[in-house]
């Protein structure tokens, strides 16, 4: 089989295209950077380099695959509409090429419109991919990250806090770690089993907010680091001032 990846050699991308390569397949990462790939090509993959902003790069990148899985990269200086302009080029290319299957990594939340977050970009994803017909594609949709958590870690140190807007001490988050969602990834590209439009939801764990802040406290030597909650200005203040994008901020 023949499969293309995006996402180049990133934490969930990477160790999925090891588990295709590892079974035997041929298999292209697309990236911007060809060192950046260079860990996968010397695995024997082939490297496209190029950008998903480029429609006519990815209908050549995704040509004789059988199978993709596509990822929006986050659009911080876009908005929504990068992420509708990325989701219509991998449509192209998947058009173009008559793929007939496609494994697209979306996120929990992505069936919401608006309000949530960057999360609504990717409605806009699935939505644009939904558009093809006589495709199957399935929508992966993986919880909050926890390697998300190194974006905290200035926080933790200077402020002696772990916080954020989505909830108080006693709130779930559903948490996935990269690696098994490339395991889930791979499990699925390897049977390409399933059929239409659909989606499935990853989870590698369950945790309230007040437990994250306990055990990432305990393995920094700050064993009564407490979750705050903020409120959304807070958040959005917060965010604007760590340089952010205003636009992806809001």
């Amino acid at each position: 089989m023949k499969y293309v990846i995006t996402g180049s050699a990133g934490n969930i991308s990477r160790p999925l295209a090891e588990r295709l390569l590892a079974e035997g397949h041929e298999v292209t990462v697309i990236g911007r950077s060809k060192e950046h790939l260079k860990p996968l090509t010397d695995k024997g993959a082939k490297a496209a380099v190029g950008t998903v902003e480029d429609a006519a790069f990815l209908k050549e990148a995704f040509a004789g695959a059988d199978a993709a899985y596509t990822m929006t990269p986050p659009q911080a200086a876009g908005g929504k509409n990068m992420y509708e302009e990325v989701a219509a080029n991998y449509a192209g290319a998947i058009k173009a090429n008559n793929i007939r299957y496609v494994v697209n990594l979306t996120a929990t939340g992505a069936h919401l419109a608006e309000g949530a977050g960057p999360v609504s970009g990717l409605y806009l994803t699935e939505r644009e991919l939904n558009k093809l017909s006589d495709v199957n594609i399935l929508h992966l949709r993986p919880g909050f990250f926890y390697v998300n958590f190194f974006g905290n870690i200035g926080m933790i140190r200077d402020m002696g806090i772990l916080g954020g807007n989505y909830g108080d001490s006693n709130a779930k988050l559903v948490l996935s770690y990269p690696e098994d969602i490339a395991e889930t990834a791979a499990e699925i590209l390897l049977e390409l089993s399933f059929k239409g439009h659909g989606v499935r939801y990853h989870a590698s764990d369950e945790r309230t907010l007040g437990d994250v802040a306990r055990v990432l406290g305990a393995a920094v030597g700050k064993p009564d680091l407490p979750w705050v909650q903020f409120t959304d200005e807070q958040a959005y203040e917060g965010m604007v001032g760590a340089g952010i994008p205003e636009v992806m901020a809001s």
